[in-house]
């Protein structure tokens, strides 16, 4: 019996180990990925090598992706950085997402960049992504430099002193400088993926 439970156990953790070598790690090579946006444009990571990209994993029926959408946290974090140099790819692992509400919630709230739709989840558990917003930056190289919260304000309650953990995530590549703090703890609610 004791033999059989331990070979349970090794046939449960091997499949776990090689998932956990597919996640999103700092300091290695980000997952690749091809994804439709909401209007069905394909987006690849690969298509987007010698450029930055933020991954932002979101959800707009979650109160947190709610708040930064009405502050304008997103908006303004890209609005700082330069178009030909940096990339924002929303991307919507919710089960019961479709590319039309993206494209809704897209008019409702003014952006222009596109929400990749990945209702079966699968980019998502790729890169591990827990909450929603859960944000990732990769370099020029296709190297994951960061990966955590947009900032280290959760509850939203600090009017000043804010650090906006990808803005200084991206100043940093952009100057060929190390990024300050290269993993933090995502805050958020918890990606809906399918079960």
């Amino acid at each position: 019996m004791n033999h059989f439970v331990t070979a349970v156990v090794l046939a449960v953790a091997v499949p776990l180990t090689a998932l956990a070598a597919d996640t999103a790690e700092v300091g290695k090579p980000a997952p690749a990925f091809t994804l439709k946006d909401e209007s069905g444009k394909e987006h690849s990571l690969a298509r987007y090598k010698g450029k930055i990209v933020v991954l932002e994993w979101t959800n707009p029926g979650c109160p947190f992706v709610r708040r930064h959408y009405q502050a304008g946290t997103m908006q303004k974090t890209l609005a700082g950085f330069d178009a030909k140099k940096v990339v924002w790819l929303a991307v919507d692992s919710t089960s019961s997402n479709t590319p039309e509400k993206s494209s809704d919630w897209k008019k409702l709230k003014g952006f222009d960049y596109p929400v990749l739709q990945d209702a079966s989840g699968t980019v998502g558990r790729a890169y591990g992504a827990k909450t929603t917003p859960h944000m990732y930056v990769i370099d020029e190289e296709g190297v994951v430099r960061y990966a955590g919260a947009i900032d280290d304000d959760p509850r939203g309650s600090r009017k000043e002193g804010v650090t906006n953990h990808v803005k200084a995530a991206v100043d940093a590549l952009l100057s060929g400088q190390p990024v300050p703090a290269s993993t933090t703890q995502p805050y958020g609610c918890s990606v809906k993926y399918k079960s």
